[in-house]
């Protein structure tokens, strides 16, 4: 008989059934040597051969398939990372990825934008929805607040503003490049399906986009460096960074730097200026730019 150690995947099977509540899930509670489920009942549940299952946990039978690991996912009610580590375990790679958007953002990652004065940052969806940022982003790049929300879409923004394309260094090279991570973002994430409506809008409206988006480039967010014009200190350079967000695959985080002290100087003199917070705008009469895009062209290597 295989120990625990050479059969991780019984060990753990076997331990997560012994924590769900058999008289919760309609299961009489009476007569049982040990707490949790029984083989059968998880069997049961899992629309699977109790023998098949068995000799799963006692590690014989051969790697299960992947749709006998969902099945036995959902009868333990395993949470997501439970559900990937049975994954790992049985097939030694993680579950096709299943797209769910989330609601927005959590009270504490606010507070990660908001600690962070002189750098913007925002929080993209898979989908490229901008759904929070700083008020550093707001004077420097784009006031999203003042936008529906179906504008804060990147795409829409670089592709169907004048005022985003004007602030570029060079537009060809970051729709280009836009375009390219958004397809592997979508994809990677399993959204490919929810982008449909706004990738044929944009085909619509922007032959550009069209064009890239026959090209079927595909491209990796990571970090860079972002040129933009603004219409007070004129050229910024920032670098950018881009995070995962634990907890969240439908979000990204998105931080720029100032690329030299320079650049910080310019940053500084904008945001250390006297502004009206309940338009965004700085007292000299200057609204945010309208200029952000949460990328920028990829970084030498």
């Amino acid at each position: 008989m295989p120990t625990a150690n050479d059969n991780p995947l019984g060990t753990y099977l076997k331990d997560r059934r012994s924590k769900l509540d058999a008289a919760a899930l309609g299961y009489p509670s009476e007569r049982r040597r040990t707490p949790g489920l029984r083989r059968e009942e998880v069997a049961q549940r899992a629309h699977i051969s109790a023998t098949w299952y068995t000799w799963l946990e006692q590690g014989r039978g051969g790697a299960p398939s992947a749709e006998v690991l969902e099945r036995i996912a959902s009868a333990l009610m395993l949470t997501d990372i439970e559900r990937e580590h049975l994954f790992l375990l049985g097939l030694g790679r993680p579950p096709e990825v299943r797209y769910r958007a989330g609601e927005g953002v959590t009270p504490r990652l606010q507070h990660v934008l908001d600690a962070l004065p002189y750098s913007p940052a925002l929080v993209k969806t898979t989908t490229w929805d901008v759904v929070a940022w700083n008020r550093a982003a707001t004077l420097l790049l784009t006031d999203y607040s003042a936008l529906a929300p179906k504008q804060r879409n990147v795409l829409r923004m670089i592709f169907c503003d004048p005022r985003v394309r004007a602030a570029q260094f060079d537009w060809d090279s970051v729709a280009r490049f836009v375009v390219a991570t958004f397809r592997a973002d979508t994809a990677r994430a399993g959204a490919t399906g929810e982008v449909g409506a706004l990738v044929d809008e944009l085909c619509r409206s922007s032959p550009e986009f069209e064009a890239l988006w026959r090209a079927h480039d595909v491209s990796a967010h990571g970090n860079g460096i972002k040129r933009l014009h603004h219409p007070v200190v004129g050229a910024i350079a920032y670098e950018y960074s881009s995070f995962a967000v634990d907890g969240r695959p439908d979000l990204g985080l998105v931080i720029y730097n100032p690329a030299t002290a320079a650049d910080a100087q310019r940053i500084r003199s904008i945001l250390d200026a006297p502004s009206d917070t309940s338009t965004g705008r700085t007292l000299s009469g200057h609204a945010p730019p309208g200029i952000d895009t949460p990328t920028g062209t990829p970084s030498a290597r």
